[in-house]
């Protein structure tokens, strides 16, 4: 794109065709870099609602994830050099502030490291169906997942209960929260439930011809339905703060047309 804030129709059209057919879209701005007020322009252009209530937030709903030791970031992941295991965003959240779609934009990438998975979670719902359907059963009760409370002084969230897979409101597409994370997380204690997260979590870890593997270089970036994702760690071997910057938004709703 020439523009991030303005994308053209054809544009547009293509990206919402790829997010419709995958659930995600991949986009390079030619733009040397992209100013984060162009992020909430793209946005716009795409019918998103910026959903983003993070502490990290600006007053324009966009997270800066780079190194940090802010007393609000330091010790969590995204604000550090080690890799981020599958998750979709915002899987912590209540029912009523769930996120279903994002842009996750590069300003400056690493000097090393920092790559992207990013799996359609369509894809995994298939995979544990043709394992076993009442994987899926199981996967959707509406306790399947808790995220216990974070009673952190500052930061109080209350304990999410959810399922993993469910239906978006206001299209009925199939959307999903997840972490492979095994601290401060519960699973419904039934043995179906157990072994539909270890298949999960066993297919998530084998090479998959549909995962998107990829490095993102400055102005790259992924327009998605909160898809499926991971990142490696980056600049292990660097004394200082790594220069790399990616900027998030997160929205309420699904790409518009997708």
């Amino acid at each position: 794109m020439a523009d991030l804030a303005n994308p053209s129709e054809p544009e547009k059209s293509e990206l919402i065709r790829r997010c419709g057919a995958a659930n995600l879209a991949l986009y390079q701005t030619s733009e040397s870099s992209a100013r984060r007020e162009k992020l909430r322009a793209f946005a716009d252009a795409m019918g998103l609602r910026i959903a983003e209530k993070h502490r990290s937030a600006g007053g324009d709903g966009i997270v800066a994830l780079r190194e940090s030791d802010a007393p609000s970031q330091k010790g969590y992941i995204p604000y550090s050099k080690r890799k981020m295991n599958w998750h979709t965003d915002g899987y912590y959240n209540a029912p009523d502030d769930r996120i279903s779609a994002m842009v996750l934009h590069t300003a400056v990438p690493a000097d090393d490291g920092g790559s992207n998975q990013f799996l359609d979670h369509t894809i995994a719902y298939i995979r544990l169906m043709d394992e076993n359907p009442d994987y899926v059963a199981a996967l959707m009760h509406p306790e399947a997942m808790t995220i216990p409370a974070n009673e952190e002084e500052g930061s109080y969230r209350p304990a999410s209960v959810g399922p993993v897979f469910f239906a978006d409101e206001e299209t009925g597409a199939l959307q999903m929260r997840y972490t492979a994370r095994t601290r401060s997380i519960a699973w419904r204690d039934d043995s179906l439930t157990r072994e539909a997260v270890a298949f999960l979590q066993s297919t998530l870890e084998k090479p998959d011809p549909l995962t998107i593997s990829l490095r993102f270089e400055e102005g790259q970036g992924v327009l998605c339905n909160n898809v499926l994702h991971d990142r490696t760690g980056f600049d292990a071997t660097r004394q200082e703060f790594s220069p790399r910057v990616v900027y998030r938004v997160r929205f309420h709703n699904r790409v518009k047309g997708s």
